[in-house]
């Protein structure tokens, strides 16, 4: 960064302006203070003489020096790139109403933080955070600066960020479209405080691709089922695993249970209800018999009791890494997940056993119908494998 202090060669009063250079680029601004020719030293770029109105002069001038020399500093070492325009905006305050992506994007992941566990799941508070980490990966990368102001913004930003999720991140479409919303989300709520005119990102198309939806089939259900598990751990793993899958809860909202999810109609059928955390929509479900063995199995569960929890969980990573183990144990050539119990209730506990598709979508707690068509596409195509392989029989059967 380069200083230098201008004016004309004329012996009346003139004003004497700051010019800063940084990277080669300059920006002139007025030091508000004026002086003539004869009693500037080029050199010094100071007033000559120890006149006091010259020393007040000349210690007014060192102070805004020290001043964008302090500013220019931490950033070198905060690593953030630092414009002429903007250290000549530090002097003039126009730094002040300047806002930034990166505290604006902490300021509403703080306030979405508050309302973990009631309003945002605690997976969705954590895909902001990890949405966050690669914004600031993404400036530093394409733009070499740690944060940039929000009147910067553009299509062509989003656009550059598309590009780097999926070609340095290596994500799937589908993830890359979660992170641009986050970040249209959080620059909807910049706009709404007041801080934009417009969103910068409005027009900018993003979408989902329906993906195939794994679920297990009965055989491989009733094999983890009956399948002896070789440790306490692994055993009740299992046993919240077949849960789920009667059930189709999601684990995060299994974890939030209590007793008082649990109630009994007239007929002495037990019902659990209790509402979706992702949506707050309820859900109720009569329990099937699997389901219900194993509600009886933790009933005086020691740590299940102590919790207020009809079912011993641990975290959503330890559960799907354990059921990883049952899947070897078992010999499944499917990545066993949570979710794929909440797939496999869709699916082959209901949809395929004809349960409308309208009383699968209240169990599971959809709010919209087409969500729940989704499964119903997957038994189709199952059915329709199915049939494929019963024509394939019938035609051997003829030719023998």
């Amino acid at each position: 960064m380069c200083l230098k202090y201008q004016i004309p060669q004329i012996l009346e009063l003139i004003p004497i302006y700051l010019r800063i250079t940084v990277n080669g680029q300059r920006a002139e601004m007025s030091t508000g203070r004026s002086t003539n020719t004869k009693s500037w030293d080029k050199g010094s770029h100071r007033l000559k003489g120890k006149s006091e109105k010259n020393r007040l002069l000349n210690n007014y001038l060192e102070e805004l020096e020290n001043k964008l020399n302090r500013v220019y500093n931490i950033a070198l070492q905060e690593e953030k790139r630092v414009t002429a325009e903007e250290l000549k905006d530090v002097l003039s305050g126009k730094d002040k109403n300047k806002k930034m992506l990166i505290p604006i994007f902490d300021e509403y992941y703080n306030l979405i933080k508050r309302e973990e566990g009631t309003k945002y799941s605690p997976k969705t508070v954590a895909r902001y955070l990890h949405a966050l980490d690669h914004i600031k990966k993404f400036l530093k990368k394409e733009f070499n600066q740690a944060d940039i102001d929000i009147t910067q913004l553009n299509l062509q930003f989003m656009k550059r960020f598309d590009i780097y999720l999926q070609t340095e991140c290596n994500y799937h479409p589908n993830t890359v479209t979660k992170y641009l919303k986050i970040l249209k989300t959080v620059i909807h709520a910049a706009v709404s405080y007041g801080y934009l005119d417009r969103n910068p990102f409005q027009g900018y198309a993003t979408s989902y691709k329906a993906g195939t939806r794994q679920f297990l089939d009965a055989s491989e259900l009733t094999t983890i089922a009956n399948t002896v598990m070789p440790n306490e751990r692994l055993e009740r793993v299992r046993d919240v695993f077949i849960f789920i899958c009667y059930t189709g809860i999601s684990y995060a909202d299994l974890c939030r249970l209590s007793t008082d999810n649990l109630s009994k109609d007239i007929e002495r059928k037990t019902w659990l209800t209790y509402y979706r955390l992702k949506t707050n929509v309820r859900a109720s479900i009569p329990l099937l018999e699997p389901a219900l063995t194993v509600l009886d199995k933790y009933k005086k569960d020691v740590l299940c009791m102590a919790n207020d929890k009809i079912l011993p969980t641990i975290s959503n990573q330890k559960f799907n890494d354990y059921l990883r183990e049952i899947a070897a144990i078992c010999k499944l050539s499917k990545p066993l997940t949570a979710h794929i119990g909440r797939h496999t209730f869709a699916t082959t506990v209901t949809l395929s056993n004809e349960v409308p598709i309208e009383t699968v979508s209240k169990m599971l707690g959809h709010t919209s119908l087409k969500t729940t068509q989704q499964y119903a596409k997957v038994v189709d195509t199952k059915i329709s494998h199915d049939m494929d392989k019963l024509e394939q029989n019938l035609a051997k059967q003829k030719i023998s």
